[in-house]
């Protein structure tokens, strides 16, 4: 892909996880997951749809969730301009959101056509992620209390003040047991580990480290936003039973392989925007007010390295002549 077509992505890109978050985030504690999910999703298709490029979803969020989702293979955009790889998470945390909790954004990743990683039906991996200091310096294949040594060493840091994030599932217990046995800080967090991920290369999350198996999808999309971040994820697909395990193997994964930025996404030509949708240490969350709603958004490319934050106040009578959708 051409990079001149990729210089005005990032506004069009914002634009999309703002609509979503705008959508989504009236539904903050009601309980209802799917309505949320929904709002995300047709908000998403929408601005996606008028973008000028020539987008097909490779990795599309909601499979595991029975959710509506912009499916894998979905062409989005007005079909001219770049080729692209869409990565989306209408809603990396749809359970914090649900329930009026912190910590739930809106992401979507771009890339040039063929440089995702494709999970197929694979959709847990084991993940670690860092940011820029401790990059190049981890290693999944080693213990968690080796890589934490390491993380703690080129941070000039304690282990004692050293916070990891992860989430709180059965799975992780044998996990934490470790991180405990180290003697580091750990935040357990119930869901999103897209913006866990982020936090780990954001300067004042105070998140170290990442650990733990999150979904595929979220990989791949926290692989984006890293590459352009400047910090570091790698990853190695769990199965969740022998039947998966056999299953992914006939179709060719291997589950011992450990999968770098590299084989997550194979360019620096990346673009990445996330949209508050709850208060987090990331990003505020959406404010209404009588006319309009505020958002808190950050956009990153990859080719630079730029990292913008972007404070919005959207006006809904000025909306509704651009948009059938009712923010």
């Amino acid at each position: 892909m051409e990079h001149e077509p990729t210089r005005n992505l990032a506004l069009d890109l914002v634009r999309v996880t703002e609509a979503a978050a705008l959508a989504a985030g009236r539904f903050m504690g009601r309980g209802d997951k799917e309505s949320a999910d929904k709002a995300a999703v047709d908000a998403m298709r929408l601005v996606l749809s008028k973008m000028e490029i020539n987008g097909v979803v490779v990795i599309g969020e909601g499979e595991k969730d029975k959710a509506p989702m912009l499916y894998n293979g979905e062409h989005v955009g007005q079909g001219q301009g770049p080729e692209l790889d869409i990565a989306v998470d209408p809603i990396d945390g749809t359970r914090p959101l649900a329930m009026g909790r912190t910590n739930s954004i809106s992401t979507v990743a771009i890339a040039p056509r063929g440089s995702m990683f494709f999970p197929g039906p694979f959709v847990y991996m084991n993940k670690i992620a860092v940011g820029p200091e401790a990059k190049g310096h981890i290693d999944i294949e080693r213990s968690i209390t080796d890589n934490l040594k390491e993380i703690a060493r080129v941070k000039s840091k304690s282990l004692e003040d050293l916070t990891c994030i992860i989430l709180e599932r059965p799975r992780h217990d044998e996990m934490v047991a470790e991180m405990r046995q180290a003697g580091v800080r750990i935040r357990l967090i119930p869901d999103g580990d897209v913006a866990g991920a982020l936090m780990t290369a954001w300067p004042d999350s105070g998140i170290d480290v990442l650990f733990g198996i999150g979904g595929t999808p979220e990989g791949v999309i926290a692989a984006c936003a890293l590459r352009a971040m400047g910090g570091e994820i790698q990853g190695k697909l769990f199965a969740r039973d022998e039947e998966e395990l056999r299953r992914g193997r006939e179709m060719g994964y291997d589950f011992d392989k450990v999968l770098t930025m590299g084989d997550l996404v194979s360019t620096e030509d990346v673009f990445f925007a996330a949209t508050g949708i709850t208060d987090g240490e990331l990003l505020h969350g959406v404010k209404y007010f009588g006319d309009g709603a505020s958002t808190d958004s950050l956009v990153v490319r990859g080719l630079t390295g730029t990292v913008r934050e972007m404070k919005a106040t959207h006006r809904w009578d000025k909306l509704k002549r651009l948009s059938p959708i009712d923010y």
